[in-house]
C-alpha cells in the first residue's frame, strides 16, 4: 500500500515534465541527449531563497553534461521583490516570478519546487526571517521535498554565516542544513511518512561565489569546470545558463552569454565523507546502484550506441523493450520504485519523440465553468514511419472517446482528429493557483493539502489520456486541455485552460481614500463566463458608509459580455475604516470573486481570483488642487492613487517630456526606477532642472545603483549617491531631524502617527554622500544599526524644490496608508522659494 501511494506521489510530481512534451521542440540531437540521461541514476537538489537565486550555469551543467535529475527548491516565490516589467506587486508578482522560474527550467532542463514561505521583502538577518516565517512549517516543506526527490547531493547557494547578505539567503542555508539531518529521521515530521520515506542525502555543499564584491571562493575548495560545450545542444553551459537566467525578466536579469572555462567552487558542509575531486565522488550514478539492473543498463548503452539521428524511429523497439523492463523493477525496494517511476516518464517521452508522435487536446474556448459542457478536439499524428495503434482516449470526468476499429491504426503522417462534448465536474475547483486559494498573511501561504505542498503550480486536472499500442506495449500519454488561436503577429498561441466562476466582479479601485464627506463613485465590472446570466449586485460596508447602487440588476446574454454598474460611497456620521465587499446573486447562489489577469510574452497566460473588495480609508488630508506630471518608471500605481485624492495627473511620455512646456505642472513625480529603465532621462535633465529652477517641484522616487543597474547620470541639481541602504522594519521609529521643515508642516502637520500601519518596509535605496544644499528631514534605522538620514532629501533650487525619496510610497499608497498620503501631498505642495 505504501509503495502504491509512493508511486502516485512521484507521478504527481512528474506531471509537468510528462505534459511538457508539446512545448519541447524535439529534434534528433535532443533525443540523444535525453537517451544519455536515461542511463544515469543520480540526483542533485539545489536550495536557495528566491527566484533568480539559483546558479543556472551549474544547474545546466548537472542536467545536460552529467545527466543528473536536478531540482531547484526556491523557498519563496519572490512576492516581495520589485518589478521591472509592470506594476504587479505581491501575489501577482509572485505568480509572474513562479512562471519565470518554470520558463528558466524549460531552458536548462531542471525541475522546480517551492515551500509555503512568503517573500515578505528584504530581511537583514536570518533571525528576523525565521521569526516571521513559521520556521517549523518551512523546515517541514524542505524535508518533504528532500524525501520526495531523494537527492544524492544537496547544494546551497548561500552560507549559514551571512555572506549572502539577505536574511532570507542565510535562512535558506540554515534550514537546508537542518533538513539534511531531519529528512533521515523518522521522528521528524512523521505525518509525511504516509506517502514518503526517510531519506539520507549523502552530502551537502555550499556553492561558494565571487560576485557583488564578495569573494567566498578559495583555492583549497573543491572545483568543477562547468564551462563545457554540448555539441548536441550546440551551446556552452554558460550559454544555456544565460538563456535560463534571462527568463527572470521581472527582475531585470538579462545576462550575457559566457563561453569557455567556468570554475564553480564548493565547500563541503556535512555528509558521509569529504570528497576531493567531485561532488558525487564515490556515489554510484549508474543502474548498478539498484539490484537486477545489469541487463537494463546494457540495453540503454546499446540504444545510445546504435541511435540513428536520421531515423530515430529505429530506436522505438529498443525503447519499448527498456520501458517493459522498467515496469518489472522490484516494487519492494523504495529506491528502485523511485527510479522506476522517474525513468518510465523519461522513456515514455523518448518513445513518443522517436516515433514522431504529436498529440494535443484543444478546448473550444479558453475557459468554462463547472458543470457546463465544452467541446474538446483531440488530435494525434505519427510523423515517423512507426506502427502505432490508438485504442481509446479518456477525457476528464469519466468521458471517453470510442475509436472505431478502422481508425485505430494511425497512418504515417496523417492527422487523426476526434471531437467530444463533455460536461465538467460540478465540484471541480477553480483553476487559479492553489497557494492563493486560502487567506494568508505576508509571511506564509496557507496550504494544508500535503499533496500540493512543494508543487510549482496546480496538478493538471483537466486532461486527455491517449492509450497507444506500440509493439504490444500499452503506452498512455497525457495532454492537458489547452486553448490555441492564431495571432496575426505572433502566430500560433497556446494558453492554459481555465475553470472559472459563472461571473467575476472587478472593482475600479482597490482602495478608496476620503478626506471629506463628499461621495466617491466606484465602477464595478461584471464579466460573464457563461451565457444567459442574470442577477443582482450587492455591496456591504462597515458602519458609517452609505452605499447607493444606481441599478443593481444585471443581464448578460453572451459569454464574455460585460456590464458596468456604478455605485457611490459616502462617509456619514461616525464611520469606521474597513473593507467594502461586493458580490453577485445568480440563480440563488452568491459569487464574490474578482479576477486578475497577467499577460506577458515570456510566460503563459496567468490569472488568480480574489475577493471582490476595496479598502475604505478616511484621511485627514489637506491639499490644493494642482496639475501633476508623472514620469513612468518600472511600474507602480502611484499616479492612480494621486488621481483618487483629486489631483489632475498627466502621464509624461517621452514625447511630452521632449515637447511640452512643463511649467503647466505644479509638481512632477518620477516613478520608481525611472532613471534605471528610461535611457532618455539624461536628455531631459537640463529641462527638468530648468523646470525646478523656475518654481516647480520634482519628486524622484527610488532608483537603484548597482552592478546590474548602474546609475551614472545626474538626477538632482546637487550631487548625491544612491546606496543600497534601507530600513526593512515597517515599524521602525522615525525621528524628525528637521521638524520645522515645510515638508512636515504644510499643508498637513506630520506626526509620528503618520508612520503607523506602513507595510513591508520603511524605505529602500537611500541617498548617501549628500551635498550640503540638500536638507535631510527624517532619521530611522533597523534594530542594532546606525541611524540613517537619506530616506528623504530636499533641496531648494532657484524658485523650486527637488526631492529624492527612498520611502516606499509605491507600496504604501496602494495599501491605503493614511500617513503616506499626507506626507506625499506635502512633497507635492512644497511652496515656491522667494
Amino acid at each position: 500500500m505504501f509503495l502504491k501511494k509512493f508511486f502516485l506521489l512521484i507521478f504527481t510530481l512528474s506531471f509537468l515534465q510528462i505534459f511538457a512534451q508539446n512545448a519541447i521542440e524535439w529534434n534528433s540531437a535532443k533525443i540523444l541527449n535525453e537517451i544519455k540521461k536515461l542511463n544515469t541514476v543520480g540526483s542533485v537538489l539545489y536550495i536557495a531563497a528566491h527566484p533568480d537565486d539559483e546558479n543556472t550555469r551549474l544547474i545546466s551543467y548537472l542536467v545536460n553534461e552529467r545527466h543528473l535529475r536536478t531540482g531547484y527548491l526556491s523557498l519563496t516565490r519572490g512576492d516581495g521583490g520589485q518589478n521591472l516589467i509592470g506594476n504587479e506587486q505581491g501575489e501577482a508578482l509572485g505568480l509572474i516570478r513562479t512562471q519565470e522560474l518554470l520558463a528558466a527550467r524549460k531552458v536548462d532542463g531542471a525541475e522546480q519546487f517551492f515551500t509555503r514561505a512568503n517573500d515578505f521583502g528584504f530581511s537583514k538577518n536570518p533571525e528576523e526571517t525565521l521569526n516571521l516565517w513559521d520556521k517549523e512549517k518551512v523546515l517541514s516543506d524542505i524535508v518533504l521535498t528532500i524525501r520526495r526527490f531523494r537527492p544524492d547531493v544537496i547544494i546551497c547557494r548561500f552560507p549559514t554565516t551571512g555572506e549572502g547578505g539577505h536574511g532570507h539567503h542565510t535562512a535558506s542555508a540554515i534550514l537546508a542544513m537542518e533538513a539534511f539531518e531531519a529528512a533521515a529521521d523518522p521522528q521528524k515530521f512523521p505525518e509525511q511518512l504516509t506517502e514518503t520515506q526517510p531519506w539520507q542525502t549523502k552530502r551537502i555543499f555550499w556553492n561558494t561565489f565571487n560576485f557583488g564584491g564578495n569573494n567566498t571562493t578559495s583555492p583549497e575548495q573543491l572545483k568543477i569546470d562547468v564551462g563545457g560545450f554540448n555539441p548536441l545542444l550546440g551551446l556552452n553551459y554558460g550559454e544555456i545558463a544565460a538563456k535560463s537566467r534571462t527568463m527572470h525578466k521581472s527582475q531585470g536579469f538579462g545576462t550575457a552569454m559566457q563561453r569557455g572555462e567556468n570554475i564553480e567552487y564548493f565547500k563541503f558542509l556535512k555528509g558521509d565523507k569529504e570528497p576531493k575531486t567531485d561532488i558525487l565522488e564515490d556515489i554510484n550514478t549508474t543502474w548498478l546502484r539498484l539490484p537486477n539492473t545489469n541487463e537494463l543498463q546494457k540495453w540503454i548503452a546499446d540504444l545510445e550506441q546504435k541511435y540513428d539521428a536520421n531515423q530515430p524511429e529505429k530506436s522505438v523497439n529498443q525503447l519499448i523493450k527498456i520501458y517493459t523492463a522498467l515496469q518489472k523493477l522490484g516494487e519492494k525496494d523504495a529506491d528502485a520504485a523511485y527510479w522506476k517511476q522517474q525513468k518510465l516518464a523519461v522513456c515514455k517521452n523518448l518513445i513518443t519523440a522517436c516515433a514522431g508522435i504529436w498529440a494535443e487536446a484543444i478546448a473550444a474556448d479558453y475557459s468554462t465553468i463547472t458543470g457546463e459542457n465544452i467541446t474538446i478536439t483531440a488530435q494525434i499524428i505519427v510523423r515517423n514511419p512507426c506502427k502505432v495503434k490508438l485504442n481509446k482516449i479518456e477525457l476528464s470526468n469519466g468521458h471517453a472517446i470510442t475509436i472505431d476499429d478502422s481508425k485505430k491504426e494511425l497512418k504515417n503522417n496523417q492527422l487523426s482528429e476526434f471531437k467530444e462534448n463533455i460536461t465538467l465536474n460540478a465540484e471541480a475547483d477553480y483553476s487559479d493557483p492553489y497557494w492563493l486559494k486560502n487567506p494568508h498573511n505576508n509571511t506564509m501561504y496557507a496550504v494544508t493539502n500535503q499533496q500540493l505542498i512543494g508543487l510549482p503550480m496546480n496538478p493538471i486536472a483537466e486532461k486527455a489520456t491517449f492509450y497507444l499500442m506500440i509493439e504490444n506495449e500499452t503506452l498512455p500519454i497525457e495532454r492537458p486541455f489547452s486553448y490555441k488561436y492564431t495571432d496575426p503577429v505572433k502566430g500560433e498561441i497556446y494558453r492554459p485552460f481555465e475553470i472559472l466562476p459563472p461571473a467575476t466582479l472587478n472593482l475600479s479601485n482597490h482602495v478608496l481614500v476620503f478626506s471629506n464627506n463628499q461621495a466617491k463613485e466606484i465602477s464595478l465590472t461584471i464579466k460573464a463566463n457563461a451565457p444567459n446570466l442574470s442577477g443582482k449586485l450587492q455591496i456591504t460596508a462597515p458602519n458609517g458608509w452609505n452605499i447607493n447602487i444606481n441599478n443593481p440588476d444585471f443581464q448578460l446574454k453572451n459569454k464574455g459580455d460585460e456590464q458596468v454598474i456604478k455605485a457611490t460611497i459616502t462617509p456619514t456620521g461616525k464611520h469606521t475604516d474597513g473593507n467594502l465587499s461586493a458580490s453577485l446573486i445568480i440563480g440563488g447562489k452568491t459569487y464574490s470573486k474578482s479576477i486578475t489577469r497577467i499577460e506577458y510574452d515570456h510566460i503563459p497566460y496567468q490569472f488568480f481570483l480574489d475577493d471582490a473588495s476595496a479598502k475604505l480609508i478616511f484621511v485627514d488630508l489637506k491639499r490644493n488642487a494642482h496639475k501633476i506630471g508623472y514620469i513612468p518608471g518600472a511600474g507602480d500605481n502611484v499616479a492612480t492613487c494621486l488621481t483618487q485624492i483629486g489631483y489632475d495627473v498627466t502621464i509624461l511620455t517621452d514625447e511630452l517630456l521632449a515637447k511640452e512646456d512643463l511649467s503647466v505642472y505644479s509638481s512632477i513625480v518620477a516613478g520608481v526606477r525611472a532613471y534605471n529603465v528610461n535611457k532618455r532621462m539624461p536628455i531631459y535633465y537640463n529641462k527638468l532642472m530648468n523646470y525646478v529652477k523656475k518654481g516647480g517641484n520634482l519628486i524622484v522616487q527610488y532608483n537603484t545603483n548597482n552592478r546590474l543597474a548602474p546609475l551614472k547620470e545626474n538626477i538632482g541639481p546637487y550631487a548625491f549617491k544612491i546606496s543600497a541602504n534601507r530600513v526593512t522594519d515597517e515599524n521602525a521609529t522615525v525621528t524628525f531631524t528637521n521638524p520645522k521643515h515645510t515638508a512636515l508642516n504644510h499643508p498637513n502637520k506630520i506626526s509620528e502617527k503618520d508612520f503607523e500601519g506602513w507595510v513591508q518596509e520603511r524605505g529602500i535605496y537611500f541617498a548617501t554622500d549628500i551635498d550640503k544644499n540638500y536638507e535631510t528631514i527624517l532619521s530611522m534605522n533597523d534594530p542594532k544599526e546606525d541611524k540613517q538620514e537619506g530616506s528623504l532629501i530636499i533641496g531648494k533650487y532657484g524658485k523650486g524644490n527637488f526631492a529624492y525619496t527612498g520611502l516606499v510610497f509605491f507600496r504604501e499608497l496602494p495599501a491605503g496608508v493614511p500617513g503616506a498620503y499626507r506626507l506625499f501631498v506635502n512633497l507635492l505642495e512644497l511652496p515656491k522659494n522667494n
